[in-house]
């Protein structure tokens, strides 16, 4: 594909309508591949990376039919004989881009009692699997990896009933833990997850949406602690996927930086555990309505989005930000949002700090450097030292060419940057924002007036 390009906007009005969250729909097929009888998934995100996931559900023996929506995503219907009557698949799982669909499900296959390999593309294949090979082993699977047991492909032998474990997670990851608890599912006794920060609590809640009891506390010293009991099954359900939050940022930060703006964003997943990028944003300045600060205690399974994932619509307006300084449970609880953060700090009067994002090294591209490279090909005046980055601003930006590295999120930040730079920014490889976003540049057309 060609290097689209994107120009600067008089002005920025309009509503948006997000992709389905992608966390909830991966978590919504996977859970459905495993609940015998028929589940309903409406509203889920019908890019690439969630559609890895539904070939994997059938690929598994689940009956999958989907309808396209006017709004974007997608609609399913699943049936499935359960994970007891789940089959061996003919060939190699691809997963695509998508991390999560295979680290998910190597927790799924983990407990079942067949031979499977998870793949992807190249970008997929530089990821490291070594933190849900240890856990999985020592519940009784077998798992092996290229390079040392570090990179996919990845080979999981399962074995039924799995052995409960206490995993401690030093690095905070909520796929790690998301693997851990879908293998307890198929665990004698219990298996719990201990974390030194919250993350994304999707999983839990839509396993006790499901009738699977999962408990969690807080401890004195912050970590989290996540525990469930295996030999449950999980029921068949029809649930409604939120919008996605991660995407919502991209919209929030273009309406927030640019002179002439007001957006509203519909339907949002405010998850608490997905909320930090709505937070840090108020705490920059950002002129943003519509969503609680704080509140709803994680995993309460309050409002009406997914299962027990609450909804809201946010408004956000030109701003005038100021900086901030993020620590590493900050940019734990933003991961995916730290590349677009890091263009709203262009814009901010004063220095911004972000210390401790070691994680993006290793997401579908090594976003420090390339959000570094990226926005200093724009004129932006961006620091890195190992993994922290420092940011300066204001800083009035210059179209010129940048490259995504096939990186969804940096592709979609150096488009929200066209927005706002002088002349016209060039963003190879552009279109890997399909991977999560398909309608992210007709939005992004639709929005400029």
């Amino acid at each position: 594909m060609e290097p689209r390009e994107v120009a600067a906007a008089a002005r920025l009005r309009g509503t948006i309508t997000l992709p389905g969250d992608k966390s909830v729909s991966h978590r919504a097929l996977m859970l459905a591949a495993i609940a015998r009888g028929e589940s309903r998934i409406h509203g889920a995100g019908d890019g690439a990376d969630v559609r890895s996931s539904a070939g994997i559900a059938a690929a598994l023996g689940a009956t999958l039919e989907r309808t396209a929506r006017d709004d974007g995503n997608a609609d399913y219907r699943i049936v499935s004989p359960g994970a007891d009557g789940l089959r061996q698949p003919a060939g190699t799982l691809d997963c695509g881009n998508s991390g999560t669909s295979l680290r998910l499900f190597a927790g799924i296959l983990a407990g079942l009692p067949m031979t499977a390999t998870l793949d992807g593309d190249e970008s997929l294949r530089e990821r490291p699997v070594a933190r849900i090979i240890e856990p999985l082993r020592s519940m009784g699977a077998v798992l092996h990896a290229r390079d040392d047991d570090s990179r996919p492909p990845l080979t999981v032998v399962g074995r039924t009933p799995l052995r409960g474990i206490e995993h401690i997670s030093r690095v905070p990851s909520a796929q790690v833990k998301s693997a851990v608890l879908l293998a307890g599912l198929r665990a004698e006794g219990r298996t719990s997850v201990s974390e030194p920060v919250a993350t994304r609590d999707h999983t839990e809640r839509m396993l006790r949406g499901r009738g699977v009891t999962v408990r969690r506390e807080v401890g004195a010293n912050g970590w989290v602690w996540v525990e469930l009991e295996g030999g449950v099954d999980v029921q068949a359900i029809e649930e409604r996927v939120p919008g996605d939050v991660s995407a919502a940022a991209f919209w929030l930060v273009a309406a927030a930086i640019h002179p002439d703006a007001e957006l509203t964003i519909a339907d949002v997943g405010l998850n608490p555990t997905r909320r930090a990028i709505i937070e840090i944003l108020r705490e920059m300045g950002a002129t943003l309505d519509g969503a609680p600060i704080a509140g709803d205690h994680a995993g309460d399974g309050d409002g009406d989005g997914g299962v027990g994932e609450p909804i809201g619509d946010l408004v956000v307006r030109s701003s005038e930000l100021r900086p901030v300084d993020l620590g590493p449970a900050q940019v734990a609880a933003a991961i995916d949002e730290i590349p677009i953060l890091c263009l709203a700090a262009t814009q901010a009067h004063g220095t911004t700090r972000i210390r401790g994002a070691g994680e993006l090294r290793h997401k579908e591209s090594d976003r420090i450097a390339g959000i570094a490279a990226g926005l200093s090909a724009l004129g932006a005046r961006v620091r890195v030292d190992g993994d922290d980055l420092a940011i300066d601003g204001p800083t009035r930006l210059r179209g010129g060419p940048t490259n995504s590295l096939h990186d969804h999120r940096l592709a979609m930040t150096f488009a929200v940057a066209g927005l706002v730079a002088t002349g016209r920014t060039t963003i190879a490889g552009s279109g890997s924002a399909s991977i999560s976003y398909p309608s992210f540049y007709a939005d992004l057309e639709r929005i400029r007036t």
